[in-house]
């Protein structure tokens, strides 16, 4: 690999935290790092964001402004977390990433936006703020109807405690579109989290998952 970050990506509910709870055990010399990183200064304005604190009717300003939430989260982070790490070497896995706003920022445009929409992130955070790009993205590919089981029962069946995109069933599926569509033009390695309407093993998901961590170690 050219470059040492990988990123685990997918939609709320899909495992992400799980799996990288399993990945710590498996490369105690990594570093992991996820988004948003709430504890931060910069994470509080996304919680607020996330909360409804910032009530933007329109969405293709919303798409943008929103980006830039999270942009400067990631900007911050890597200035002031895992910078040295990263050049020094260390192996650094991410859950979440630019990838993120991709998904989740890019549906609320129409879809022959998305293209521009795509370049212009790309460009503010890899060039502008210039943090890494990863080496390779994995996509933890949960379907909405079972992602949001999984959301309900961490959540206590308490649909109050979703944030602002959880609570959009809407929203989310067509998120899920937006992944799959970047995915695709991005050359994502993707992982299939379900079947016949349920979640797959946790452990039979963190094999796959770990065979492709190995398997961009040998490119």
């Amino acid at each position: 690999m050219e470059n040492k970050l990988i990123v685990i990506e997918g939609l709320d509910g899909g495992g992400k935290t799980t799996q990288l709870e399993l990945l710590k055990k498996d490369y105690p010399d990594f570093r992991f790092i996820t988004f948003p990183n709430y504890g931060s200064s910069s994470g509080q304005i996304i919680s607020n964001y996330l909360d409804g604190a910032y009530n933007e009717m329109n969405p293709s300003v919303s798409a943008y402004t929103a980006s830039c939430f999270y942009a400067v989260d990631r900007y911050t982070s890597f200035k002031t977390d895992w910078e040295e790490d990263y050049r020094n070497g260390k192996i650094i896995i991410s859950a979440r990433y630019v990838s993120s706003n991709a998904i989740y920022q890019m549906t609320k445009l129409p879809s022959d936006k998305w293209e521009e929409y795509m370049s212009w992130l790309f460009d503010i955070e890899y060039n502008k703020f210039a943090i890494p790009k990863p080496s390779a993205t994995i996509f933890l590919d949960m379907p909405i109807e079972v992602s949001r089981q999984l959301l309900l029962k961490r959540n206590n069946g308490d649909t109050k405690k979703l944030d602002l995109h959880e609570s959009d069933l809407q929203f989310m599926s067509s998120c899920r579109k937006a992944a799959l569509y970047v995915a695709e033009r991005e050359n994502w390695e993707m992982i299939s989290c379900a079947e016949n309407g349920s979640p797959k093993p946790i452990n039979e998901i963190h094999k796959i998952l770990v065979e492709k961590i190995e398997g961009l170690f040998r490119k």
